[in-house]
């Protein structure tokens, strides 16, 4: 296990970065786009050529009991990457690097349940439920590991469980700022713990958030002997809020997850990293799995 800072960190493949980054560039958001003509798949063995003008395939996919969640895949290859969103992100959440990474092999982003084109979401929803749904729509639209997961934010929560529980299928991750519960006494301030619980009227997920955080962190644990990247925010003297000040170290407990985990501490952008530097994302991204693929 090891913590990297940015300036000692080795820039890899500019080149392909740079070429796949322009193809985000100039595929536009996800959603609203047709899809492309097909491009020749790359094999897990295959270099790491980007291809150009990946297909695109978005469908409402029935997960059963009346429920649909919207998905959005594009390129070939293996593995594929699975993006999971942050609170109540949708699959634009990963519209910098997605095309991108689509150019180099599968990339695959969803809408949970209440958001975007997705059912409404019911009840109280905890960690079973929020892997169930992605379990139910990776079986009915046939998307198959091995995955490189990359997750933001509270994303990281629900991904990270779902690695737990299928260790066999995951081949990486990547963690943008995913935060481990706070030890400030002072935060989450009362009125925000309200905001959070699953029955609140703002709450669109019904996601019980402090309950799924604490219980992906409880239960985190090691996946396998993998490539993981922990990309952590130091946002120095001016932090966001109180729950911000720690996070790097804290992040650290992420690193159980593998033998090969790094910690990549980003001083230059705030929480929303792949928006505000979505080439170090990629490039992240695109590392992990071509790590995977040498095996």
């Amino acid at each position: 296990m090891a913590t990297d800072s940015l300036r000692g960190r080795s820039r890899w493949a500019a080149t392909i970065v740079g070429a796949a980054l322009a193809g985000c560039a100039a595929a536009g958001p996800s959603p609203s786009v047709e899809p492309e003509p097909s491009q020749p798949g790359l094999s897990a063995s295959a270099s790491v050529e980007p291809s150009s003008a990946p297909a695109i395939v978005a469908e409402s996919v029935d997960i059963g009991d009346g429920r649909s969640l919207y998905l959005v895949c594009r390129g070939e290859g293996s593995p594929t990457v699975l993006f999971e969103s942050g609170d109540t992100g949708d699959v634009r959440s990963w519209d910098p690097v997605a095309p991108g990474i689509g150019r180099v092999t599968r990339a695959c982003a969803y809408d949970r349940a209440g958001i975007g084109r997705s059912s409404a979401a019911t009840g109280c929803r905890r960690l079973p439920e929020l892997v169930g749904d992605l379990e139910a729509l990776l079986e009915a639209a046939d998307v198959t590991g091995p995955f490189v997961l990359v997750a933001a934010s509270g994303g990281g929560h629900i991904a990270s469980s779902f690695a737990r529980l299928h260790r066999e299928e995951i081949a990486g991750m990547v963690f943008l700022d995913v935060p481990a519960p706070s030890s400030n006494p002072t935060w989450p301030p009362p009125e925000l713990v309200a905001e959070l619980k699953c029955d609140h009227p703002d709450n669109i997920e019904r996601r019980d958030y402090l309950h799924v955080e604490d219980d992906a962190w409880d239960n985190r644990a090691e996946i396998g002997d993998i490539p993981i990247t922990i990309m952590s925010v130091d946002y120095g003297d001016n932090p966001p809020d109180p729950g911000a000040i720690g996070q790097v170290e804290k992040q650290q407990g992420w690193l159980v997850m593998s033998p090969q985990a790094e910690q990549l501490v980003v001083t230059h952008t705030g929480h929303a990293i792949v928006w505000e530097d979505p080439a170090l994302v990629l490039q992240e991204v695109l590392m992990i799995v071509m790590a995977s693929r040498r095996g």
